[in-house]
């Protein structure tokens, strides 16, 4: 249109004979109202946009916050359990070495005690373990691995302590504690070892986390653990340890202080309180360690434990940044379009002024050709604009879908990787274990006992060969290929990958696939992308029942294979069974919903289909139908 207005403006206009005066009272009025308009207007929008938009910036930067404190909270609790369940294999191996149990009752051959000590020495180094130490059925330390140190706990008696009288009772025990040497806390594990004379006393292994406090310590926030009773245990502020997230009963603060050694003013509550600007009911105002102002908490239970990992993101600094860009972007916005619209009223306001002095000008029809061809030209022009802009879009829609598809890929790497380490720590810690009982047994001839822990190393090696294979196996990006792959195989793939969590969860799980490997149309890699999603949904609804199931099921009909993925946790609600597969639709507190929504457009790819509903008896069901390999080969 401004094309054809300005093809009619250029063209030289006819001759006039009596043109049209317009009154002086149009003339004066007409173009100031229209720019006192303007300014009016702009004004208000300015004033509602910048306030609009700096609310807005705030609660959108909450909600980042928040999401980034959710995650690194989550890694904080990973690498703290980590490390918890790294030691607590200590002990219990320990406790059933034949060696431990002969030097607590005071028998071996000479020097077997410090052989022992030495031994402890060096599990001691390459565990990170503060301390590990034995002692008899009276309490006495007979072995330690800080027996070189003038701090040496052996000759020392801990009897009175919880960890050896519970440990004596009931087989085991966990205690945080200050010790009574060093007078640095920490985490006691201590397990019984027992012979075939009954209890030969007890091995303690003392867990510190001054490494993780370190780590945390770099970030901008503060991050504590609390236990059972609200007491702070481990925490990157040293002046927060032993002080409590609300005041304690009598009877538990001298509980507490007997446990810890610790006084009254050790046990005061947290410098925290709520904000009284009231944003969120999750941000507290902090005052003292080092984090003063509002800031963030969000709070997660560490598995395993009577634990929780507490974290504190200061808010203020991101908000008025966020605040004051949205505000600085809304106003700039707003004058721009300001701008754009004075010059369109200026543009209008000369239009109008040339169309009432050409009011009673009559257009030849040559005029009305030429500017109906140059309307047509920009026309045609913007038109072949448009279609190669929506070519680059849709091209850049496709390398976007690529992306997310590999993106969401990493994210749920990043949640088995704990799992996956886990199943690599525990082969690597029983290999070392094999290894010395090997050595040990050379020594004394046992050449074939020897031989058999040999045979087992090599069957642990073996196992962290084939699970780290299939981790780089599914980070590597797809390669768009859809050619016959075996369904077996992706099956067997994806639960190797999610093995050790379906062990902790104690989940039943029930595999029923005919034999031969199950060609069907895909890509193996985006196979078991999908596989791996549908079994982290299936394990995430059962999380904390004791009784939970899931059963995997590949039937073949036609030139079709169809795989069954059927959990008994609380189902889908009604309500989403239509819409699971949308994006940003989830039925989880902390999901995003694009998993199932990445998992149907990989699938419509290959050339099948997923359908969600609800099992028999509760639960849900997914189903999903793969092209035979030998249909996708005529099609």
């Amino acid at each position: 249109m401004l094309a054809a207005m300005t093809a009619v403006t250029n063209s030289p206009a006819p001759p006039v004979a009596a043109p049209a005066t317009p009154s002086v009272e149009a003339q004066r009025g007409g173009p100031w109202r229209g720019w006192v308009a303007l300014i009016v207007l702009t004004a208000a929008v300015l004033l509602a946009a910048t306030v609009s938009a700096g609310r807005l910036a705030r609660r959108v930067a909450l909600d980042d916050l928040r999401r980034t404190a959710d995650t690194a909270t989550t890694l904080h609790v990973a690498a703290l359990r980590s490390e918890i369940e790294k030691q607590r294999a200590l002990p219990a191996v320990l406790a059933r070495d034949p060696d431990l149990a002969q030097v607590l009752r005071g028998g071996g051959s000479p020097g077997a005690r410090e052989r022992f000590d030495a031994k402890l020495e060096d599990l001691a180094r390459l565990s990170r373990a503060a301390v590990i130490y034995a002692m008899d059925t009276a309490g006495l330390t007979v072995v330690a691995s800080n027996w070189r140190e003038s701090t040496s706990f052996v000759g020392q008696n801990y009897a009175f302590r919880p960890y050896f009288r519970d440990a004596i009772t009931s087989g085991g025990y966990e205690q945080f504690a200050l010790g009574t040497v060093s007078n640095r806390p920490g985490l006691y594990l201590s397990r019984t070892v027992l012979d075939d004379r009954g209890i030969a006393g007890v091995v303690v292994v003392k867990l510190e986390f001054e490494t993780i406090e370190e780590d945390w310590a770099r970030g901008s926030g503060r991050t504590y653990v609390t236990d059972r009773d609200g007491v702070v245990v481990v925490t990157d502020w040293p002046a927060w340890r032993f002080r409590t997230v609300g005041p304690l009963d009598a009877d538990a603060r001298r509980r507490v202080q007997a446990e810890f050694r610790v006084t009254d003013k050790d046990l005061e509550p947290l410098p925290l309180r709520p904000w009284p600007a009231g944003e969120d009911d999750d941000v507290l105002l902090v005052a003292g360690g080092g984090t003063d102002g509002p800031a963030l908490h969000v709070a997660d239970i560490v598995p395993g434990t009577t634990w929780t990992l507490h974290m504190l993101a200061p808010v203020e600094p991101m908000l008025n940044r966020a605040e004051w860009q949205a505000r600085l972007t809304a106003g700039l916005g707003t004058l721009i379009a300001a701008i754009g619209a004075g010059l369109w009223l200026a543009a209008r306001n000369r239009q109008q002024q040339r169309a009432r002095r050409q009011e009673a000008v009559r257009q030849d029809l040559e005029d009305r050709v030429t500017e109906r061809t140059s309307a047509l030209r920009t026309a045609n022009s913007r038109l072949e604009s448009e279609i190669e802009e929506r070519r680059r879009t849709e091209a850049a829609l496709r390398q976007l879908g690529d992306e997310l598809v590999q993106a969401n890929k990493l994210a749920t790497m990043g949640q088995i990787a704990a799992s996956v380490a886990h199943e690599v720590n525990q082969p690597l810690a029983a290999i070392r274990t094999y290894a010395d009982n090997a050595a040990i047994l050379i020594d004394r001839g046992r050449t074939g006992d020897a031989r058999e822990n040999l045979s087992t190393i090599a069957t642990l090696t073996e196992r962290i060969g084939v699970i780290t294979q299939e981790l780089r196996g599914f980070a590597r990006r797809a390669s768009g290929v859809v050619e016959p792959v075996s369904l077996r195989q992706a099956i067997e793939g994806s639960l190797l990958l999610l093995e050790h969590r379906v062990r902790r969860q104690g989940v039943d799980l029930d595999v029923a696939l005919p034999a031969g490997p199950l060609p069907v149309q895909g890509e193996l890699v985006r196979v078991e992308q999908v596989l791996v999603n549908l079994l982290q949904n299936a394990l995430d609804a059962l999380e904390g029942r004791p009784d939970g199931a899931i059963r995997i099921e590949v039937r073949t009909q036609g030139g079709e294979t169809i795989l069954a993925v059927v959990d008994n946790g609380p189902g889908l609600p009604d309500a989403r069974e239509a819409d699971v597969f949308a994006p940003f639709v989830t039925t989880k507190a902390s999901g995003l919903g694009l998993g199932l929504a990445i998992s149907r457009d990989i699938l419509r790819e290959f050339g099948a289909g997923i359908v969600a509903g609800r099992a028999d008896g509760g639960g849900a069901s997914f189903v999903v139908t793969f092209r035979g390999a030998e249909a996708g080969a005529t099609s």
